[in-house]
C-alpha cells in the first residue's frame, strides 16, 4: 500500500510539472522594447498559457542594463520561478554597445563578450534557460547594399554562444538576408514614422541617449520599429526560436 501511495505521488509530481506553464522573458534594447521593437508583437505569437515578460528598455547596452540595477529584477524572477516548467531569457544587445555612447559604449574584443557570456551563465545558474540574440540590423542601405554595422557584434556573440554552449538565436543573419532582398524603398516600410522623401540620403543613426521605456518613435529612422516591422522580425524570431528550441513549437505561432 505504502509503495502504491509513492507511485501515485510520483506520477502526480510528474503530470503536475508538465502542466505547469512556460515562460518567457525578453532582456535587450529599444529595439526588442515596447512599441519601438518586436518584443510585444513576439509576446503576442505565444499561446495564452506561456507566461511573457518583456524587460527590454531603449538606449541600454550588454554593460548598462546591469549597471541600472535591471538585471536583477530577472534573476529575482528566476529565483522565484518554482511555478514555471521552464524559464527561457532571450539575451539581445550591441546596438548601443557600439562606440560613441559614452556609459553605454563597451569594448567588443573584452567587455561584450565577457557580458554576454556573464548573463547567459547566470541565467543557467538560476535554473533557466538562456537565448542569446544576435542584435537585430538596422536597415540602412550603402547603394543597393545594406550596411550591416553590428555584423562584429553579432559574430562577438556568436563565439560566445559556442564557447559556452549556449543556444543561439542569429536575428542579425536572418533580419540582414531579410532586409538586403526587400531593398531600401520596402524595408523603409518597416520604421514607426513615414518614411522620407525619395532620394533622401541615408545617414547613420545618432547615438541617442537612454530613454523610457515605451518611447515612441514620431520620427523616421532606420533602427526602430512600427507595427509592419514589428510583425516582421517577431515572425522571425518566433521561427527561429522554434528551431532552436523545438519544444516550443506548440506554444508559439510563427506565422
Amino acid at each position: 500500500m505504502h509503495r502504491l501511495a509513492l507511485l501515485l505521488s510520483f506520477v502526480c509530481s510528474i503530470s503536475a510539472a508538465h502542466a505547469a506553464p512556460v515562460r518567457v522573458i525578453l532582456v535587450g534594447d529599444s529595439t526588442m522594447a515596447t512599441r519601438t521593437g518586436y518584443g510585444d508583437a513576439l509576446c503576442a505569437r505565444f499561446d495564452p498559457a506561456v507566461t511573457c515578460i518583456n524587460l527590454a528598455r531603449g538606449g541600454r547596452s550588454s554593460g548598462s542594463f546591469r549597471a541600472e540595477g535591471r538585471w536583477d529584477e530577472v534573476q529575482t524572477l528566476l529565483g522565484d520561478g518554482v511555478a514555471y516548467r521552464a524559464s527561457y531569457v532571450l539575451i539581445q544587445f550591441g546596438h548601443n554597445d557600439q562606440p560613441g555612447k559614452p556609459g553605454r559604449s563597451t569594448d567588443l574584443v573584452t567587455q561584450y563578450p565577457h557580458n554576454m557570456a556573464r548573463y547567459g551563465e547566470e541565467v543557467r545558474a538560476l535554473g533557466g534557460i538562456p537565448v542569446l540574440v544576435t542584435p537585430l540590423t538596422r536597415r540602412s542601405f550603402q547603394g543597393a547594399w545594406l550596411h550591416d554595422d553590428l555584423a562584429p557584434w553579432s559574430a562577438a556573440m556568436r563565439r560566445v554562444a559556442k564557447e559556452g554552449k549556449f543556444d543561439l538565436l542569429d536575428l542579425n543573419a536572418v533580419s540582414a538576408a531579410a532586409v538586403q532582398a526587400m531593398g531600401s524603398a520596402e524595408a523603409d516600410t518597416l520604421a514607426a514614422a513615414p518614411p522620407p522623401p525619395a532620394g533622401t540620403p541615408q545617414t547613420a543613426p545618432s547615438a541617442a541617449a537612454a530613454e523610457p521605456n515605451a518611447t515612441p518613435k514620431s520620427v523616421f529612422d532606420r533602427t526602430h520599429l512600427g507595427a509592419k516591422g514589428a510583425a516582421l522580425f517577431s515572425a522571425m524570431v518566433a521561427a527561429e526560436l522554434i528551431r532552436v528550441r523545438p519544444e516550443l513549437a506548440a506554444s508559439l505561432r510563427a506565422q
